[in-house]
C-alpha cells in the first residue's frame, strides 16, 4: 500500500467505519469470539467459518466502538479472510497499525489491535476446541 497523506488516511479510515466489511452475525459461525476494550468501551464480537481445510471460509463481525476499532476490525476481515489458520497467525499486530497509518493508530493502539486480538483468540478457541475432539476419537 502506497504511502497515504494524512487526509487520504483517515477518508480511507473513515470508508472502513461507515461502511464496514464483512459486517453482521453469521449464525453457522465456527468460532463466535467477543472481546472488549474496558479504557474505550469498545466491544465487537467476531465470527469465523473454518473450512475442511484449515482456511477462514468466512469472517464477520459486529460491535460498537470508537472509529480505529471498528475501522480497524474492518480491515482485519479483509486480511484475514480466505487465509489458512497459519497464514492468520503469522500476521503480526503491527500489520493492522501500518494499514491505519502508524501516526494515527498509536493514538488509541488497543482500539486499533483489538480485531486482529479477537480473531488471535478465537482461533485459539477453535485449535483447543479441535485439539480435545481430537484427543476424544483417539
Amino acid at each position: 500500500m502506497e504511502k497515504l497523506s494524512r487526509e487520504e488516511q483517515i477518508e480511507f479510515i473513515m470508508e472502513h467505519y461507515e461502511d464496514p466489511i464483512n459486517w453482521g452475525s453469521m449464525e453457522d459461525a465456527d468460532v463466535v469470539q467477543k472481546i472488549g476494550n474496558p479504557g474505550c468501551a469498545d466491544v465487537i464480537t467476531v465470527y469465523l467459518k473454518i473450512n475442511g481445510e484449515g482456511n477462514v471460509e468466512r469472517i464477520s463481525f459486529e460491535g460498537e466502538g470508537c472509529t480505529l476499532s471498528m475501522a480497524g476490525t474492518s480491515m482485519v476481515m479483509e486480511m484475514v479472510e480466505g487465509k489458512t489458520l497459519e497464514e492468520v497467525r503469522a500476521i503480526p499486530l503491527d500489520a493492522v497499525i501500518e494499514i491505519l497509518g502508524r501516526e494515527l493508530a498509536m493514538t488509541r493502539p488497543k482500539c486499533s489491535t483489538l480485531g486482529m486480538n479477537a480473531v488471535r483468540f478465537g482461533l485459539d478457541k477453535y485449535r483447543k476446541k479441535k485439539l480435545l475432539e481430537e484427543s476424544l476419537e483417539s
